[in-house]
């Protein structure tokens, strides 16, 4: 049901963006409405417009919160290439609304972060664990994880920042990513 909810959020937020940028409201929510999960009922009158419970709440101009964290990057040192590094990063909402966690994701397919699925209420805490994997990623690193919430502005960024050594202690150039 909360895995419903969230895609129905994200398609109706792509609904209004879409609405915004040009006066084509009715073909952006045909589009919207095929890309429904397929547990989302759809109407039998192929002329009705589908109006799923998420709908009613104002989501595209809906409340915003704060999210805190106690860190934002973390230095892991040097490891050897093909490590695995984990780090946690603790947060708080300090905003008056729930604080709604819809992305989180990697700077590349080595760096896997893990959210909260379920809203934070006000003064609630939360984390995010976010793991590298060092295999073939030889060099000084700077990996970035964008997470989508309902702040404003709407991404935060965490780093997790360091060095991997080859097989014989040797480095490669610096990568940002």
């Amino acid at each position: 049901m909360l895995k419903q909810f969230k895609v129905t959020l994200l398609v109706l937020l792509a609904v209004g963006f879409l609405s915004s940028c040009n006066n084509s409201q009715t073909s952006a929510q045909e589009e919207a409405a095929q890309s429904l999960s397929p547990n989302t009922v759809q109407p039998a009158d192929p002329n009705a417009t589908a109006q799923p419970a998420a709908q009613e709440a104002a989501v595209p101009t809906g409340p915003t919160t704060v999210m805190a964290f106690e860190e934002t990057e973390f230095d892991f040192g040097t490891v050897n290439e093909g490590e695995k590094v984990s780090h946690t990063y603790n947060f708080k909402n300090t905003g008056e609304e729930p604080l709604i966690l819809s992305n989180a994701k990697g700077s590349c397919g080595c760096t896997v972060p893990s959210w909260p699925r379920e809203p934070i209420p006000p003064g609630g805490s939360g984390v995010i664990t976010v793991e590298f994997n060092s295999q073939n990623k030889k060099g000084k690193r700077n990996q970035k994880v964008t997470i989508t919430a309902n702040t404003n502005p709407p991404q935060t960024f965490i780093y997790l920042k360091g060095e991997v050594e080859g097989a014989e202690g040797e480095a490669a150039p610096t990568v940002t990513q």
